[in-house]
């Protein structure tokens, strides 16, 4: 099995699969699969003692501004394991720039199929308040103790966003080929 043969999905950009890269809640450790080997690889131990709000993934077969595949947050009633793939619907996106450029982190939750739980999100105002709030300050502190590597937040934005920040990573992707 590859994850290099993961589609990005079948109904993109309502639907897309998730690749799991960082568990959520789990140790401050940061994962990255090598696109490559498909391996899961520890990228760095974060310096802050922080854990991620969410499961962290990305789409294959995407590209984003900053050069690596679009970055997804998946909610989830339960911590995933780095390697799965979970379909997932997105609903929006947080907007920010770090010492390598624009980043935009894709925020989606599983398909109705998978769990009713999310089933009456469809956009980022229906996301508590309190969940964004707390990915948010999650990004905006997890790099503070790391020399040379800094985070702004630009702000939140609609599922609209976070659908035209997929097509816009497929279209790159294909162009860069």
């Amino acid at each position: 099995m590859s994850l290099n043969d993961v589609p990005a999905g079948k109904n993109l950009p309502d639907e897309v699969n998730v690749i799991i890269e960082i568990p959520a809640h789990s140790d401050p450790v940061k994962y990255e699969v090598d696109k490559d080997s498909g391996a899961i690889f520890v990228d760095r131990f974060m310096a802050t003692c922080m854990h991620y709000p969410t499961n962290y993934g990305y789409i294959n077969n995407t590209l984003s501004e900053d050069g690596d595949p679009a970055d997804v947050l998946v909610m989830s009633p339960f911590p995933l394991l780095a390697g799965c793939v979970i379909k997932c619907r997105p609903v929006g996106v947080l907007k920010m720039t770090d010492e390598s450029g624009t980043d935009a982190k894709i925020l989606a939750v599983p398909v109705d199929k998978l769990s009713t739980i999310y089933r009456g999100i469809t956009d980022i105002d229906q996301v508590p308040e309190l969940t964004r709030q707390q990915i948010q300050h999650f990004f905006e502190h997890y790099k503070d103790l790391e020399p040379n590597k800094w985070v702004k937040i630009d702000g939140w934005e609609d599922a609209a966003s976070a659908k035209a920040e997929i097509i816009d990573s497929v279209k790159r992707y294909e162009a860069n080929k």
